[in-house]
């Protein structure tokens, strides 16, 4: 009865952000006109339908009206065997592998020119290279503590390969083959690994930042693998933690995620209440170093809440997902998709729709108390996530037999 409760409360959060987010797609305007302050003479019509609103409302309604006609079999058998076919599909492991290489190998050998092309983000220029070029593993820059391993594997990539992309770049494959294995943990199906390692792959945000120097995507990495670990090795999870933070210390922001990950978990209570109780030291001793060092190590500037900012958060969603059209146009199935794979007791789709939830949160809440600004990069993360959760629905448990 509780967990259905949890349930319950976890996907209608979720499904409330994901529409909030949606409302700017289809009306851009909207949100900040009737919520953020907006005034009624800026010529800006609320009503004012965006680029993304038809495609966004043509496939749900048409996924929607596919849904209904498959479960009340009036789909033609065709399709009917199609969609079967494709959630019960499975390829061996030595298969997988052969994939995997093949999938790798057309990525670097379509990006590999990018680590010699002599382009870097316009933030690199600005500020990124003068805080590598100052780095020093003994000293804090005025990045702040949330950075220090980030500044450490540039500088190390520069110092090793004397390019400071190609650490930034293996980062980015791993993080596709870290995709993988984790939709393979939490489906049991190396299939759903795959697709879920392609979605990441065609994800324009991923490749608009797969070799950045300014956005590198060590602080995903990282919090991925701990979330891994948790099945894996989990005594090691709470370390690389740590490390995620150290890379950008947005991450810290992701315990209750990762606590919550932990309670949905399929491991023993015993490594549950292990794991809960050094995240929550290590959280305990963060406030402490923060509370002590906290205007040596903090260069964000913080403020009271903004309602403006807050509601123009969720546009950023919008705007930030055109570059990743499959996440924009299907979050929202995805969203039910994963209450009803909870419904059939898979746990981790719960996890899955928190992890979404807390993305989504941010986007609206840091410009709200903070000068930072939503950047696509961020959504790196929802990737993987949406990617993570396509997997759970393609897992093994929803297709055996009841």
């Amino acid at each position: 009865m509780q967990t259905s409760i949890v349930s319950w409360i976890v996907f209608l959060v979720t499904l409330v952000l994901v529409l909030t987010s949606l409302i700017s797609v289809v009306f851009p305007a909207l949100l900040l006109r009737t919520f953020g302050g907006l005034e009624d003479n800026s010529g800006i019509n609320p009503y004012e339908m965006g680029i993304w609103a038809l495609p966004l409302l043509a496939t749900n309604l048409t996924l929607l009206g596919i849904v209904v006609l498959y479960f009340k079999n009036k789909v033609p058998k065709t399709i009917s065997k199609s969609i079967k076919f494709i959630f019960d599909f499975e390829v061996s492991a030595k298969i997988a592998f052969i994939v995997i290489v093949v999938i790798i190998g057309a990525y670097i050998a379509s990006s590999i020119g990018e680590l010699f092309n002599g382009k870097f983000d316009d933030d690199y220029y600005q500020f990124v290279k003068s805080y590598i070029d100052n780095y020093s593993i003994m000293h804090l820059s005025n990045w702040g503590l949330g950075h220090h391993l980030t500044l450490f594997l540039l500088s190390s990539s520069l110092k090793v390969f004397g390019n400071y992309k190609v650490i930034p770049y293996i980062s980015s494959i791993v993080l596709l083959v870290l995709t993988y294995m984790t939709a393979v943990e939490i489906s049991k199906k190396r299939f759903a690994g795959i697709v879920a390692m392609v979605i990441v792959l065609q994800s324009g945000i991923f490749l608009m930042y797969d070799t950045s120097v300014a956005y590198p995507s060590f602080w995903i990495l990282f919090y991925l693998l701990s979330l891994y670990l948790i099945y894996k090795k989990w005594h090691l999870s709470p370390l690389v933690y740590v490390s995620s933070i150290l890379s950008k210390g947005l991450t810290a922001a992701f315990l209750p995620m990762t606590l919550f990950f932990i309670y949905r978990s399929n491991i023993s209570k015993q490594k549950k209440l292990r794991l809960v109780t050094i995240y929550s030291v290590l959280a305990i001793i963060g406030t402490v170093i923060l509370y002590i060092t906290g205007k040596s190590l903090n260069t964000e500037q913080y403020h009271a809440f903004s309602s403006h900012s807050f509601w123009a958060g969720f546009s950023a969603v919008s705007t930030s997902l055109r570059l990743d059209g499959l996440v924009l146009l299907f979050i929202l199935p995805l969203t039910i998709g994963l209450f009803v794979a909870s419904r059939n007791e898979v746990k981790c789709a719960d996890s899955i729709l928190f992890l979404i939830t807390g993305l989504l949160l941010s986007a609206p809440l840091l410009p709200a108390f903070s000068d930072l600004a939503n950047f696509p990069y961020r959504f790196v993360a929802l990737t993987v996530f949406f990617a993570l959760g396509v997997s759970v629905l393609l897992s093994k448990k929803i297709n055996e037999p009841s």
